[in-house]
Parts: structure tokens; C-alpha cells; sequence
């Protein structure tokens, strides 16, 4: 049935395709026609006449190229043709010499080449159509020969150079006229076959030679260019103009003729029907001439009316041909479509037998076929999904493992920034004072605990990854062993304000653990809940004793963990994205395998702060694949690279700012080791503030320092946003900032240059190389202060940066609005301003060294200054124009500036 139906189908198709296709598929001829240029009428003329032809011949297409009078891209033209291997080539060269060498390629390539208008060099082409030049030459002759009466003076306007026409028709022309002596030819111009490349030298000719009698243009545009020359010279009258084209139309040379612009035209045909015709034949076989001289006329005014009559009866049964043809094809078309669409119902009723048996079949095969393309649907769909998880978890793991590596390199530099700064200061200090190095040898001991730390945790992640992790449980009391570790972080709580909390349920409940793990969970999870707990806040410890197990609660105040992100808090490298502190990423992904080691369970939930739950099994079964030691272990017998590492070990004295007239350094740094220690260092030279970043802004806009040292891993905000933020506004922007940092890599350098930094120095770094840079911020701001207090009548604030200017600018004018106003504060400055009077005070006297008052004195003094230079006005009136009530106080105010009276300065 099946193979019946194909069968059917194929036959009813297959006689559907040749009746259809003996209509609209004859073979086609293909006529290639290169044609010179189509600037003018007269060739326009010829490519309709060729289309129109072309049109009655329903089996050639005629493709016309324009070659736009360049020869080059017309030999191109014609290769593009000769590779089309086109049936018949028409060409209307723009010049002989030029194109013959292509020519003679086509000939050779067996492609029938009709050339038309202009001729080649030889003979190597199929057959030629157009007019004899010569003839028109000797016709234009013959006209003057028999118009004159006696002597005439003669212009003749040729084609372009090269071309044959121009050539042929200057032969005729001269060859008749050499026949009447008394017919001179006295100049000859060279056109190129528009009017604008003759109109300038033949106005210089006239001006410089008598009018002459006759002009030949070889063609009607030329022949206008000359009598447009004439009319301008008001010689219309005089000379008699010829022309050749002989064109209908309102610009050919017909109307020229009736409208009495040119005495004569000759009419030269186009050829285009002729050329067509001519292909035609060759397509069909016949045989052709091989020349085909086309015949010209004289029009003059005797035979323009009945020439122009003649061509729009012509013009009149083209457009009637073309109607006609053009309905015909209509009609032909309707025939077509109409005899289609019946053979069409034909197969159509044909096929409705065939389908309706082959329905059936389908509808089977499609609905296995569906099944199949639903099952194969679903596989790939779950292929696709499992490869975007894959793709994600790939990309999320790169991720994670660059944010480790970065943390990580930040959490290694910080202690060696410490260590290697108090080995500097050790090394720096005379022998008499090593005694006294308490605070540095701490720095260096805590650190390398932080270090050996940091250093364990990844050979247990290694270990643990590896899988070579040992067991090794001992019975323990859980209740004292997790108390010992909580007062190891009592201290801590006190200075942080923090309230630290234990309670448990029971005091002697054993259970078996490896101790070391177990440490290393609880100091964990501890040492997270003082880190993101702020100052005043509360950690609570409970232990509570069920009938199978043992559970731990470590709950805080701190700033929680996003609910979405529970989840994948145990993950390694993963970190909160609302944790802006350093650290590893594999601190909660160890805990979680150590207690699952442990066959225990550790679960995380936040709701005003995070609290960890750790559930331990009593007894020995889950854990029978371990050697069991039934020694207890000694409360507090545990690795000192466990003890928690102190935040603070150095007393930070906020009260104690040292010299009060010293320059003020702030230093925004949430790492209290790193802060203790710059400020030991740095505060026996400047006045020290803190912040561990949270206030960071605040005290910058309260203090207003000289010098801002920032880290960029900021609790609060980042050192990027505190830079950006200080450098933007009015009150601070002037301040220099010295960006300290782990970060070495050259994006976070070129942020934070962006964000306003002055200097950018990556830990571990050198503090003589810290305490240079701050000495350098000091004395470039003291250099532009001594600059503008010995010029402060001359500053302007294009002397500033940016934002000086702005501020700058902003001061002055509302100076300059009341400097006449003897009652003008500084308080109501800085209202204008929309800053208090002393952060006022202190813009003002760390841009330029001078106090508010003393600027505008400054600013008054200056104008008066100019006054008394270039206006007439007496010296009390320059008082009172400068804001001062009283003009003996300003005369002594000058005197003290200038060191001369008003009076002597202005004589």
C-alpha cells in the first residue's frame, strides 16, 4: 500500500512538472550590452530601443551594464561577461584601442561580438551596427558648401580623443570642405562630448578671433554648449551651428532645430532595436552582414515639422506596442495560472483518493513517531539541563577557588605585615631599648600562631580531600572540654564589649570524640561569631542532653547569613556575600567534616544574627570502625595554635593624640594588630585617630585630618566607597589618601587611583617607605599652601584640582558678592557655603594656610589694591567700597599688606 501510494504520488507529480514547466521554462539566451556611459539622451535613447526589441523576443534576456565613460571598469565588464559565458556580447566601445585586446578575447572564446556606435581597431569582431561617421562629416560639409555665399570662417567641435566617431566624422568633414578653398576651417576645439568640457575655450577663442560663420559640433550637446557661448557673446545671430544626434524629445536636436537654437542637425540612429535584431538572428543561425550601416538625415528647418511628426507617430505606436505587449502578457500570465489551477484540481482530486488511504497509515506513524520524538525530547532536555548544572558548578567552583586564593593571600599578608613591621622596629631600636619590645615580640608570636593556624586548616582540607583523615576518638566530658575553650575567648568578650554566655544541662556527660577536630569545630565556630558580632553585642553558648546525643548551640548578634545562601555556607571557598572580612572560605566546610567524621550532624539558621547547631551521638557504636582510648582527655589540653588570636594587642589610647599642633593621620583599618601598630610608629610624629571602617567617613567629616591611610577590606563600607566618598565631598576632597592593602593586583590599583587615591601601597610593606610617602602627601599640600599664601590676592581656582575649583569658585563669588558689606561673617560664609563654620575654618586653612577671616581681608585689600591703580576714586571711598566702615583701619590694614600707605601706593 505504501510503496502504491509513493508510486502514485511520483507520477501525478512528475506530469504536473512537465506541463507546467513547458510554459515557464523554455531555454533563455542570454545578451550581455556593455554600453559606454548613460549621461546623455542619445544612448538612454538607444538602451530603451534595445529593451523594447529585446521585449518582443520572449526567449533572450538582455542584461545592460554601464561602463560610466571609464574604459577600465568596461574591459571588466566585459571579462564579467565572457566568464557568464553569455550567448551573443553587444559592446559600445568607449575607446578603439583600449578595448580591442577584450574583444578579440571574447571572439576567441567563441562568443558572437556585435559592436555598435563606435568601432575597434581590425576586424576581429562578428558584425557592426551604426552609422557612417564619415557620411555625417560629408553631409555637415555638404550643408556649408551649399548655404554660403563665398568665403566662411569654420569651428569645428570634435568628440573625445580615441574615439571613432570623432575620428571619422573630422575625416568626412574636412576631406569635402578641402574641395571649396574658400571654406576655411581656421580652428578645431576637442570636446569630449558634453557641453561643459567646450563652452570655456570657445568663449576664449571668440574673444580672441572674429566671429565665425559656421560651428560643427559633432554632437547636439556640443552644438548647445557653442550656441549657449554665442548667446553670451550676442553672436546667436552670426553663426550658424550644426549639430549630429538628431534626438526626439524636448532636448533633443529636433526641437533644438525648431526652436531655431541650431540650424542644422544630422540625425544618427542608435541601433539599439538593430543590434538586438542582429543577436537574434545569430541566436537562431542565420546568417548576418557584417557591416550594418545605418542611414542619416539632414534636418534643417525645412524638414524638422515633418521629422518631429514622424517621431511622435513613432513614439505614439511603441507606447502602443508596449500597451499592447504589456497586455498580452497579462493575458498570457491569466492563461497560464487559470490552465494550472484546473490541472492542478486534476491532481488535487486524484491525490484526495491517494491521501485518504494514506491518512490512515500517517496518523499511525505520527502518534509512534511523536512518542519517539517526546521520549528523545525529555533525554535531551535533561542532557541539557545536567549540562548547564555542570557548567554553572564549574564556573561557580572557578569562582570560588579565586576568591580563596585572593582571601587567602590577603589573610597570609596581614600577619606578615605585623611580623615583619615589629622585626623592622626590633632591628631599628638601639641595644639600651630591646627591653621594651613587648608589644612587637607579641605581634610576631600571635601572628605566627595566625599563620601556623591558616597553614593547618589547609593540610586538614587537603587531608580531608585526600580522604587520609584518621580518627581518633577519646572519652571525653564535653560540658568542661567546650566551657575551657569559651573562657579562652572571655578576655576578648570584655574588651569588645561583648556579652559571652554558657549554659549547659548537665556537667558530666562523656561522649567520644577526637579531641582535636572537636577543638578545632568549636574554636571555629567561635572565632566566626566574635568576627561578625559588633561591639556591645552577645554570643551564648548551650549545651543540652537528650537520650541519644548531645547538642551544642552557638548563637550571636552579628549580621546573620542570607537566607538563599544557607545552603551553601558549607561549601569550600564559599563565603556570605554580605561578608566583606578576609578569610579563607574553609573554615565551616572543615567543621562540617569533622563532625560528620564524627557521625554527628551540623545545621545553620539566621534570624538577628546566626546560630550553628552541633549534634554529637553518646556511645560507641557509630563509631566501632575507630581504635576507641578510654583515656580522658585533660580539660584544656590542647595545641597552642588553637588559642584564639587576640584582636587587640596593643592598648589603643584614643584619648592620647599626642602634639596638638602636629598634622592629624587618620587611619581607617578594621585589623586592630595593624592599627596598634601604625599608631605606635606613627604617633611620635603626628597626632593618630582610629576607625576600624565602619566610622570611617564620619570621623574623617569630624576630624578633618591632614593625612587618610584606608584599607580597602572594610566591614562596612569599601575602601573604594570611603575614597570616593571623601574625595566628593567639599568638606574633605582635599585631604591626601594613602591606600594600605593586600590587594597587589593591577585592577584594584587602578579603581582605587580612580576613586581618588593619592598613593597605593600592597602588604607587607615598609615603613620607611610608608612614612615617605606620608612626608611627601605633607609637603606637596605645604608647597600649594606657601604658594597661594604668598599670592592669596592672585588665587583663582583654576590653580586647583577639580574639586577645589569648584569650591574655590563657590568662595569667591559669594565673597566678592559681599565684599562691600562690612557686616559679612564667616558664619554666614559657610550658611552660603552649606557647611558649618568649622569645617569651614578647616578647608580654608588646609588649602591655603590661612584662616577665613584673614582670606577675605585678603580678597578686600587685593580689590582696593586694583582700585587705587585704575579708578579715580579717593581713598575713603575705595574704604567704604571694599567693606571697611572706618578708612583710617583700612589704610593700616594696607600698610601692613603692602608695606606702603594708600596714599603713596596710589601716587
Amino acid at each position: 500500500m505504501k510503496s502504491l501510494i509513493k508510486f502514485l504520488l511520483f507520477n501525478i507529480f512528475f506530469l504536473l512538472f512537465l506541463s507546467c514547466s513547458q510554459e515557464n521554462n523554455k531555454e533563455k539566451y542570454k545578451i550581455g550590452f556593455s554600453q559606454a556611459m548613460t549621461t546623455d539622451n542619445w544612448r538612454r535613447e538607444m538602451n530603451k530601443e534595445m529593451r523594447v526589441e529585446a521585449s518582443m523576443h520572449p526567449d533572450l534576456n538582455l542584461e545592460i551594464k554601464d561602463a560610466e565613460n571609464h574604459i577600465a571598469k568596461q574591459i571588466t565588464q566585459i571579462e564579467g561577461f565572457i566568464e557568464e559565458k553569455v550567448d551573443v556580447l553587444i559592446v559600445s566601445p568607449i575607446q578603439s584601442i583600449p578595448i580591442t585586446p577584450v574583444i578579440e578575447k571574447a571572439m576567441n572564446a567563441g562568443i558572437p561580438v556585435i559592436i555598435i556606435d563606435r568601432k575597434i581597431e581590425g576586424r576581429n569582431f562578428t558584425a557592426y551596427v551604426g552609422a557612417n561617421n564619415i557620411e555625417i562629416g560629408r553631409n555637415a560639409a555638404k550643408y556649408i558648401i551649399s548655404h554660403s555665399k563665398g568665403e566662411a570662417r569654420i569651428i569645428e567641435i570634435t568628440g573625445q580623443e580615441g574615439s571613432s566617431p570623432a575620428f571619422e566624422r573630422s575625416t568626412g568633414f574636412k576631406n569635402t570642405l578641402d574641395s571649396v578653398p574658400v571654406l576655411q576651417i581656421t580652428h578645431t576645439l576637442r570636446g569630449d562630448w558634453e557641453k561643459a568640457s567646450i563652452k570655456e575655450p570657445l568663449s576664449s577663442l571668440l574673444d580672441s578671433v572674429p566671429a565665425p560663420d559656421y560651428i560643427f559640433a559633432h554632437n547636439d550637446r556640443m552644438a548647445m554648449g557653442a550656441w549657449e557661448v554665442a548667446r553670451s557673446k550676442s553672436l546667436e545671430k552670426e553663426i550658424s551651428i550644426i549639430g549630429v544626434d538628431g534626438l526626439f524629445g524636448p532636448n533633443g536636436g529636433i526641437q533644438m532645430v525648431k526652436d531655431g537654437l541650431l540650424d542644422v542637425t544630422l540625425l544618427y540612429p542608435t541601433g539599439g532595436s538593430e543590434a538586438i535584431k542582429l543577436a537574434s538572428d545569430l541566436i537562431n543561425g542565420e546568417n548576418i552582414d557584417k557591416y550594418n550601416i545605418l542611414r542619416t538625415v539632414v534636418i534643417d528647418s525645412v524638414n524638422v515639422g515633418i521629422m518631429q511628426n514622424q517621431f511622435n507617430k513613432m513614439n505614439q505606436q511603441q507606447n502602443d506596442i508596449e500597451k499592447q505587449q504589456a497586455f498580452i502578457e497579462s493575458q498570457i500570465k491569466t492563461y497560464n495560472s487559470q490552465s494550472n489551477l484546473i490541472k492542478i484540481m486534476i491532481v488535487l482530486s486524484l491525490l484526495l483518493l491517494a491521501l485518504t488511504s494514506w491518512s490512515i497509515y500517517l496518523v499511525i506513524k505520527i502518534k509512534k513517531s511523536k512518542r519517539e520524538l517526546e521520549i528523545n525530547h525529555k533525554k535531551i532536555i535533561i542532557q541539557r539541563n545536567q549540562i548547564e548544572d555542570f557548567a554553572e558548578k564549574l564556573k561557580l567552583s572557578n569562582e570560588s577557588k579565586i576568591n580563596f586564593f585572593t582571601a587567602l593571600s590577603h589573610e597570609f599578608k596581614t600577619p606578615l605585615t605585623l611580623i615583619t613591621s615589629s622585626i623592622e622596629s626590633i632591628s631599628d631600636k638601639p641595644e639600651k631599648d630591646l627591653r621594651g619590645i613587648t608589644n612587637e615580640t607579641n605581634l610576631i608570636i600571635n601572628n605566627s600562631k595566625r599563620l601556623l593556624r591558616l597553614i593547618n586548616e589547609l593540610l586538614d582540607f587537603r587531608k580531608l580531600e585526600s580522604g587520609t583523615f584518621n580518627l581518633k576518638p577519646v572519652r571525653t566530658k564535653i560540658i568542661p572540654f567546650l566551657s575551657s575553650i569559651t573562657e579562652d575567648f572571655r578576655a576578648e568578650a570584655l574588651k569588645r564589649s561583648i556579652n559571652l554566655s554558657f549554659t549547659a544541662n548537665g556537667k558530666d556527660t562523656e561522649i567520644y570524640v577526637d579531641s582535636d577536630m572537636i577543638d578545632k569545630v568549636f574554636f571555629n565556630i567561635l572565632s566566626n561569631a566574635f568576627k561578625f558580632t559588633p561591639k556591645n553585642g552577645s554570643i551564648s553558648i548551650e549545651v543540652k542532653e537528650f537520650e541519644n546525643e548531645v547538642c551544642i548551640y552557638f548563637k550571636d548578634s552579628g549580621i546573620g547569613i542570607p537566607k538563599e545562601e544557607l545552603t551553601k555556607i558549607f561549601n569550600p571557598y564559599s563565603q556570605a556575600s554580605n561578608n566583606s572580612k578576609p578569610s579563607s572560605g574553609l573554615g565551616l566546610y572543615i567543621t562540617k567534616q569533622f563532625v560528620e567524621l564524627h557521625k554527628g550532624k551540623i545545621s545553620v539558621s539566621s534570624h538577628q544574627g546566626a546560630e550553628f547547631k552541633i549534634c554529637l551521638l553518646k556511645g560507641k557504636a557509630h563509631l566501632s570502625e575507630y581504635q576507641l582510648s578510654e583515656m580522658e582527655i585533660e580539660t584544656g589540653a590542647r595545641s597552642e595554635y588553637n588559642l584564639p588570636e587576640p584582636i587587640t594587642s596593643v592598648e589603643l589610647n584614643e584619648e592620647d593624640q599626642g602634639d596638638e599642633h602636629a598634622e592629624s593621620i587618620l587611619i581607617i583599618e578594621d585589623n586592630i594588630d595593624l592599627s596598634g601598630l601604625l599608631k605606635s610608629r606613627l604617633g611620635k610624629e603626628y597626632r593618630i585617630f582610629l576607625s576600624d571602617g565602619s566610622d570611617g567617613v564620619d570621623k574623617a567629616l569630624e576630624i578633618i585630618p591632614d593625612v587618610i591611610i584606608c584599607d580597602l577590606n572594610l566591614p562596612d563600607k569599601t575602601g573604594f566607597e570611603i575614597c570616593r566618598i571623601l574625595k566628593n565631598d567639599l568638606r574633605t576632597s582635599h585631604i591626601p589618601t594613602i591606600i594600605l592593602t593586600a590587594l597587589s593586583d593591577p585592577e584594584s590599583e587602578i579603581k582605587a587611583l580612580r576613586s581618588g587615591a593619592d598613593y597605593y601601597i600592597t602588604k607587607p610593606f615598609s615603613f620607611d617607605i610608608l612614612m615617605e610617602s606620608i612626608k611627601s602627601a605633607l609637603y606637596n599640600r605645604e608647597k600649594l599652601r606657601y604658594y597661594y599664601t604668598n599670592k592669596i590676592d592672585q588665587v583663582s581656582e583654576e590653580d586647583f584640582d577639580s574639586s577645589e575649583q569648584s569650591f574655590l569658585k563657590e568662595l569667591n563669588s559669594y565673597i566678592e558678592a559681599n565684599l562691600r558689606n562690612p557686616e559679612f561673617s564667616v558664619e554666614e560664609l559657610a550658611a552660603n557655603l552649606g557647611i558649618s563654620r568649622v569645617q569651614l575654618y578647616r578647608k580654608v586653612k588646609a588649602l591655603l594656610g590661612i584662616s577665613v577671616n584673614e582670606y577675605i581681608n585678603a580678597q578686600r585689600l587685593g580689590k582696593a589694591r586694583n582700585l587705587l591703580q585704575d579708578s579715580s576714586m579717593n581713598i575713603s571711598e575705595i574704604a567704604y567700597e571694599v567693606g571697611y566702615s572706618s578708612p583710617g583701619y583700612f589704610s593700616t590694614s594696607f600698610k601692613n599688606k603692602y608695606g606702603v600707605s594708600p596714599k603713596h601706593f596710589k601716587s
